[in-house]
């Protein structure tokens, strides 16, 4: 303060000896450069600055250009009046400048905190989590409003949350009584802050923060906090639900398709058997074609069975996978040669590099192969040609599987790699349990690649796995 009153002496002493010793210039001029110069003091450095400038300026207007010069004397009583019009003046242009001073320092300060409010309402809505929520709420807090620390307290949601450990003042009583309350506490001795967070009329918690807040600021702080917990809650029961009903659905699906394919097995078992048992002469032809329905249902009924026992031991990840160099070739030749009674007529185009090696568990993604493979055969036409082709791409290897059956809707694209998931249109016409695609996904994803399928109504599928190059090594 004591640097920027001697600036407005030395500024007013500038000025004095400028216009006396060099312009000469006449009181009118200098009245008016003095107001200048009040006006930007009180701009830059405030009230008192200004203040005192005007008392020196006035002394000095009277001194040196009011008659008689060189005293402090006015004869003339119009330059009484003029020398206080001139004083009332520079203390009423100091204070408008204070004020717009002022005005425009609490425009600038409500301009931060909404810009402040606005990205801590951001923040508050980048999840739906509701624990990640309370548990970063107060981390947001003192990124966004620049306070020390800060801790909610929500009650029914667990545990007090906190920025960190240094909370000297921030207890549990303090944000009960501030919920009982129902109003913000600004505590200045202590530099504490504290706000209900209200939805509507009701109080869902309380929050504290080390730092002096305004109020409105508290207001709008409580309100958004307490909007985004409601929202996180609506959305974790909405889920809920909705993981309850498709939960229920999947159920119901398994229930339907296990039933099915196992029933299915059972019931020609069975009906073989009576016929053998019932006592009737039958022709050696039709004896042994009943064991044969027997001896085939009973495969079929063991491999259900294996497929399930799989796909648990898949899900567990009680397996460990044998990770060699192989060549890709190598490996669907294999699952070829396993196959030529599933593939019948269908002429298989394989397009696979021989020198192409990845590391990989070879009965694993031969076994992958053999379900794609028996898939395509499965839902396409008898002769229709079935083509395997192999590249790399980057550091992965991909390998498709390419038909020409009925194709996937888009809808259901995303859902064929589910356990015990049929298509709609197939459910019922092709045999299967619908976890082939599942155990494929499980054995691919073990291996670090991934899975897919591109399809279109009526033009065929493409199924597609990636193998890192280096996995496991």
């Amino acid at each position: 303060m004591a640097f920027r009153l001697a600036v407005c002496a030395m500024l007013v002493l500038a000025i004095v000896r400028i216009y006396t010793g060099l312009l000469h210039i006449n009181p009118t001029t200098a009245a008016l450069t003095f107001l200048l110069c009040v006006l930007a003091v009180s701009t830059v450095w405030g009230l008192i600055s200004s203040l005192f400038l005007a008392v020196i300026a006035t002394a000095a207007f009277n001194y040196y250009f009011l008659p008689p010069v060189g005293t402090f004397t006015i004869a003339d009583s119009q330059n009484w009046i003029a020398l206080f019009v001139f004083l009332a003046t520079a203390v009423t242009a100091s204070q408008l400048a204070e004020r717009a001073r002022n005005q425009t320092s609490e425009a600038v300060r409500r301009r931060q905190e909404l810009e402040r409010l606005y990205n801590f309402s951001q923040q508050l809505l980048s999840t739906d989590n509701i624990l990640y929520l309370l548990n970063a709420c107060p981390r947001y807090v003192v990124s966004s409003f620049s306070v020390a620390a800060a801790v909610i307290y929500v009650p029914g949601k667990g545990d007090v949350y906190r920025s960190g450990s240094d909370l000297t003042g921030l207890d549990i009583e303090q944000l009960n009584a501030v919920m009982a309350r129902g109003e913000p506490v600004i505590e200045t001795a202590r530099n504490r802050s504290f706000t209900p967070l209200k939805m509507g009329v009701r109080t869902v918690g309380a929050i504290g923060v080390a730092g002096l807040l305004s109020r409105q600021t508290l207001d709008a702080m409580g309100s958004l906090i307490a909007i985004a917990i409601e929202r996180a809650t609506a959305v974790e029961t909405l889920s809920r639900s909705e993981a309850a009903r498709e939960g229920e659905q999947l159920r119901s699906a398994i229930f339907d398709s296990v039933t099915h394919e196992f029933r299915t097995p059972l019931t020609a078992i069975k009906a073989a058997i009576t016929s053998l048992m019932s006592g009737t002469a039958l022709a050696p032809g039709d004896r042994q074609e009943l064991m044969t329905v027997i001896n085939e249902e009973a495969d079929r009924l063991n491999r259900l069975v294996g497929e399930a026992a799989e796909m648990a031991r898949l899900e567990s990840h009680e397996f460990q996978l044998d990770l060699k160099p192989r060549k890709i070739r190598e490996v669907i030749s294999y699952a070829l040669e396993d196959l030529k009674q599933v593939l019948g007529k269908h002429p298989v185009d394989v397009r696979a590099p021989d020198e192409l090696t990845v590391v990989l568990d070879f009965e694993r993604i031969a076994e992958v192969l053999q379900l794609l493979l028996e898939n395509a055969a499965k839902y396409s036409e008898a002769d229709s040609p079935i083509r395997i082709t192999a590249e790399s791409k980057g550091r992965d290897v991909v390998v498709s599987i390419a038909d020409q059956g009925a194709g996937i809707d888009d809808l259901e694209q995303g859902l064929i790699f589910q356990k015990f998931y049929r298509g709609k249109n197939q459910r019922y016409s092709v045999q299967g349990t619908g976890m082939g695609l599942a155990i494929a996904k499980a054995i691919v994803d073990a291996h670090g690649g991934q899975i897919g399928v591109t399809s279109q109504l009526g033009r065929g599928s493409v199924f597609y796995f990636t193998l890192p190059m280096r996995a496991g090594l």
